[in-house]
């Protein structure tokens, strides 16, 4: 039976450190914040999150020869992703606030991963171009949301005409104007439709594949209520999760708000990434050192109703199978994982492509709904997490993986306290995911008869408004339509309607 994630373990690591090369990349300080204070006014700004937790970060080193501000002040570069908040230079406003001044700027827009930018603080250590790195993400959504209640608005530090002097932005578009023009708008929807197909891939009847999401956020929800950092500190039972409530609406059919990553949250981590020559010259002791084994990522980019195996993900498939031979082990190793987890299409594809056994748990935070999930630096928090849990168990291997888009990208990161005996290694594999996906022409205005290949009813409020639904046409084409039907809508919430046909005319779909 495999160990309990929580359970430490005397390290039988034999430490290389003193092997590696001094440009090694490695981890030295991690660090979570979060507030919850219904006072809005007493809350701080997403920025002030930054740099509080990268602040603690210093702190968690624990350097016995530097001071943890000096630390921060010897950045050669900070990275940050960009959330719902209107800096134009974050990074530029942390460099100025940590004493930083020479570190060069790094903003990554949406749509670029988050595993990207760790990839990119490593990639800058390996290359000798940087000898300390800091990557900080943060969101104060709660804060807002406090501020409306309260009839009230909240005003951050305004930037004008300022720029990161690095910008990272996406390639192409996360969704087509044919899916837009059903409705489809919130990822949700999109990611209902995914997991439609894939429980229909897999021959889960509807009720079965309800009971196994319900049992899995349970399940999460119990880790999260074990985890200081996590916002929800409450078990919630399956049977909640799983039935609309006025506590727990449904949001896309068979999502309901529980299934939903949570982003109304004040979140924040921060990262200190250095060489190993930095490490040794800092005096970080050595069971602080956490080490990228081996990360992989893929960018190719596709709109879901495209994707020929609508309920797969050749990226993950190929990603981790990378990465598990760059770290020289096996899925079937690894005890510490976290799935990313933004609904529950994002974690069982996952799962079928890793060809993952069950057993042990695949969330180390409680994931995105009971963990929380600020919107675009969630893998931040797992990886402080993770970190935190390697130095209580050097003996593992730990698995952070990151969904960007509408399960659009996909990346796998291995980490331990002991490091590969190369060092890191990277591998991107875009143009294998490329080359082994299989892309169906979308369609507008199509007229004739379709095959559902995956579909969800849309809510407004309390009742549900409209079917939305991917077809399979002739001609391997591809179009997506939708119907307001009470007896089609009735259908799709009761029933498997994969594989039915329908009629489809001017983007509406009938019996």
């Amino acid at each position: 039976m495999p160990r309990s994630i929580g359970t430490p373990v005397n390290s039988s690591v034999v430490d290389r450190s003193a092997e590696l090369p001094p440009n090694t990349p490695v981890l030295i300080g991690v660090a979570a914040v979060q507030q919850k204070l219904d006072c809005f006014e007493d809350a701080l700004e997403p920025i002030a999150l930054m740099e509080q937790a990268l602040h603690r970060a210093a702190m968690d080193v624990e350097s016995a020869a530097v001071p943890g501000a000096a630390i921060l002040a010897r950045a050669d570069e900070i990275i940050v992703p960009k959330g719902m908040w209107d800096y134009s230079d974050p990074a530029g406003l942390l460099a100025k606030a940590l004493s930083a001044a020479s570190a060069h700027t790094v903003l990554g827009e949406i749509g670029i991963s988050q595993q990207t930018l760790i990839n990119r603080a490593c990639q800058r250590i390996l290359s000798g171009d940087a000898g300390v790195v800091l990557v900080a993400g943060a969101e104060a959504k709660y804060r807002g949301l406090c501020a409306l209640k309260a009839g009230a608005t909240v005003t951050d530090i305004e930037q004008v005409d300022v720029l990161s002097d690095t910008v990272l932005e996406p390639d192409s578009e996360l969704w087509s104007e044919v899916e837009s023009a059903t409705g489809l708008g919130m990822p949700v929807g999109y990611y209902a439709i995914i997991d439609s197909a894939l429980r229909y891939k897999q021959g889960l009847s509807v009720a079965e594949h309800r009971d196994q999401m319900a049992q899995m956020y349970a399940r999460f929800s119990e880790i999260a209520a074990h985890n200081p950092d996590a916002w929800v500190d409450q078990a919630v039972t399956a049977s909640f999760i799983r039935e609309p409530s006025p506590a727990n609406r449904m949001l896309a059919y068979p999502y309901t708000k529980l299934h939903n990553s949570q982003w109304n949250v004040d979140q924040g981590a921060g990262l200190i990434f250095c060489s190993v020559a930095v490490a040794r010259e800092l005096g970080v002791p050595r069971h602080k050192w956490i080490f990228p084994r081996a990360s992989t990522e893929s960018n190719f980019m596709s709109v879901v109703s495209a994707r020929k195996d609508l309920g797969g993900s050749i990226g993950f498939a190929l990603a981790g199978k990378a990465a598990m031979k760059m770290a020289g082990v096996s899925f079937d190793d690894i005890r510490l994982r976290e799935l990313y987890s933004c609904f529950p299409a994002a974690v069982r594809a996952q799962l079928a492509e890793f060809d993952m056994r069950p057993e042990g748990d695949i969330s180390v935070t409680g994931a995105m709904t009971f963990g929380g999930g600020p919107l675009n630096n969630f893998v931040f928090q797992a990886t402080v997490k993770m970190a935190q849990m390697l130095r209580e168990q050097p003996d593992e291997v730990g698995l952070v993986t990151t969904v960007s888009g509408m399960l659009t990208k996909q990346a796998c990161a291995l980490w331990s306290g002991a490091p590969n005996p190369e060092g890191w290694d990277f591998a991107d594999v875009t143009e294998q995911v490329r080359l082994q996906t299989t892309l169906c022409e979308v369609v507008a205005d199509y007229a004739g008869p379709g095959k559902v290949a995956g579909y969800t009813v849309l809510y407004q409020g309390d009742e549900p408004w409209r079917a939305v639904a991917v077809f399979d046409l002739p001609k391997e084409q591809r179009t997506v339509a939708y119907s307001e039907n009470e007896d089609i809508i009735a259908a799709m919430i009761g029933e498997e309607c994969c594989g039915l046909e329908f009629n489809l005319a001017q983007g509406r779909f009938r019996a």
